[in-house]
């Protein structure tokens, strides 16, 4: 099943997929108060592991727009479960929201046909909806 308006949909998918990076980087900066508080504590490498990490999903949602957005939010998701070595507890945060980010790429196969968007905006030899060719001259 493919959306009616894949552009549209595109659009829509994208801003989910930063929604979801979001809310991962916000997790991530409640992380080091728990940790804190268990087995060797907050150290140097942690903190400095869990902040770069949150400022890395703050940057891929801001870059959702563009064709590799994806793929670097892709990439994420892997450092993101790692943060389970830090707390057991972390395996389950880090795991559900690797699920709702593979949730996201099935919609997005499921609603435009392909996973990865066309890398060049070019790709289609028709002008976008609503551009100049379109509209009437007055």
């Amino acid at each position: 099943m493919t959306a009616p308006d894949p552009v549209r949909a595109a659009r829509a998918l994208n801003g989910g997929a930063a929604a979801v990076l979001v809310l991962e980087a916000i997790v991530v900066l409640f992380v080091p108060r728990g940790i804190a508080q268990t087995g060797p504590g907050l150290t140097g490498f942690r903190l400095t592991y869990l902040l770069t990490l949150a400022v890395l999903l703050i940057l891929a949602a801001g870059v959702q727009r563009r064709p590799r957005g994806l793929i670097i939010g892709t990439v994420l998701q892997v450092p993101l479960v790692l943060t389970g070595l830090f707390n057991s507890v972390l395996w389950l945060i880090g795991g559900i929201f690797a699920l709702l980010w593979l949730y996201l790429l099935q919609l997005r196969r499921d609603m435009l046909g392909s996973i990865l968007p066309p890398l060049s905006p070019a790709a289609s030899s028709e002008p976008p909806p609503g551009s100049q060719e379109e509209q009437p001259h007055q």
